[in-house]
């Protein structure tokens, strides 16, 4: 690897390649290094990384977004922190926000999700099991009513559509008398549903069972650094 040729910036943007696989167990995305060596343009950034493929210190895969691959001594041998495929990453929607608190209204008639296309969280896929993709969708939460389930304010939680639940599991769900969205953990009592905060300050929810619209059951929870 001709380290010695490489400018402060291409030093810097290789650190930060080689420090994000080793914490994440895959490569940074272009808009991820630009933010961490503090480049705004895309365009510069890549441009970086286009050199450091000529100086033998990366490969990528232009057209596969985390395309990237660690190189050593000029050799197409990995690097002992290896990559994840990007095969086995799948691009979830961040949809919107969901109240981990008292239950908070949607505006308008009818409830639903939508999202930008940008607005993309990609998962490695041995967090979420075999899934597809199309199955997936994220929320960032907004509240404390989960935080004894691991689940803070600012978090980002990925569901699988479905519309039915087993008692126990935590869902996003719309209360479709009161016009309301929660999360909460789902526990079906006769003809009521409890939706249980995970916070000892806070009161379960109890709502006739038909008035309850099960939107997603959670699979797995992106931290938030606070």
């Amino acid at each position: 690897m001709e380290a010695g040729n490489l400018s402060a910036r291409q030093k810097k943007i290789l650190k930060f390649i080689e420090m994000f696989i080793t914490q994440n167990g895959y490569p940074p995305t272009i808009r991820e290094i630009g933010e961490a060596v503090d480049i705004a343009s895309t365009s510069v950034v890549n441009y970086n990384l286009n050199k450091l493929v000529e100086r033998g210190c990366i490969e990528r895969a232009p057209e596969v977004s985390r395309g990237l691959r660690l190189v050593s001594q000029g050799t197409p041998r990995e690097l002992s922190v290896g990559y994840a495929p990007v095969l086995h990453l799948l691009q979830v929607p961040l949809v919107g926000k969901i109240a981990a608190s008292a239950p908070v209204a949607i505006p308008g008639e009818d409830f639903g999700y939508y999202y930008d296309r940008d607005d993309l969280i990609e998962v490695p896929q041995s967090m979420l099991g075999p899934i597809h993709q199309k199955d997936l969708f994220a929320l960032r939460v907004s509240g404390d009513s989960m935080i004894d389930a691991m689940v803070a304010d600012g978090d980002i939680v990925i569901l699988k559509r479905q519309n039915i639940a087993q008692n126990g599991d935590m869902v996003a769900v719309w209360l479709s008398e009161r016009g309301e969205t929660t999360l909460k953990k789902y526990y079906l009592e006769g003809r009521k549903v409890r939706l249980q905060p995970a916070n000892p300050f806070m009161d379960p929810i109890y709502v006739s069972a038909e008035q309850v619209n099960i939107q997603g059951r959670v699979l797995a929870i992106l931290r938030t650094l606070h």
